[in-house]
């Protein structure tokens, strides 16, 4: 299986502050922008891209469900996860379960993106977040 290196994720608590901050002081550009009320989700997402790498900006749109929100009040802002990306994440899935990896299964979804996503159990991953996706339109067309 290989793996690379897809995003990092931030949870924050300024969307407009974090947004210029990546434009003013790191050069960044926002690719995105969008609200995700899914349920587990409740959040609103700003896409940046910094000399080809990209980070997403994550706040709660929820403070009583939202994951972003019960994350801020445990740990405050900063680093939320760091996504992989796997050629197949049905395989990838296999692979974690024969290794016995838990996942939070309720994060499996496909986003606005079409990127399908899971986390794996930070109980597993020594306390980090750990997102692995695949991009299966993008598969299906190459």
């Amino acid at each position: 299986m290989n793996y690379e290196f897809d995003h990092i994720g931030i949870a924050v608590r300024d969307m407009e502050g974090s947004i210029s901050f990546y434009e003013q002081v790191l050069g960044g550009k926002l690719i995105d922008r969008y609200r995700s009320e899914a349920k587990g989700v409740e959040s609103e997402i700003a896409i940046m891209e910094v000399n080809g790498y990209r980070t997403e900006l994550l706040m709660p749109t929820n403070n009583q469900t939202s994951p972003i929100a019960r994350f801020l009040r445990q740990k405050g802002k900063g680093v939320h996860h760091i996504a992989y990306h796997v050629h197949d994440l049905d395989e990838a899935l296999e692979m974690l379960k024969e290794k016995g990896i838990r996942t939070l299964p309720d994060s499996l979804r496909v986003n606005k993106h079409g990127r399908r996503l899971i986390y794996l159990n930070p109980a597993d991953t020594e306390g980090t977040i750990i997102e692995y996706c695949d991009y299966p339109e993008k598969m299906a067309n190459a």
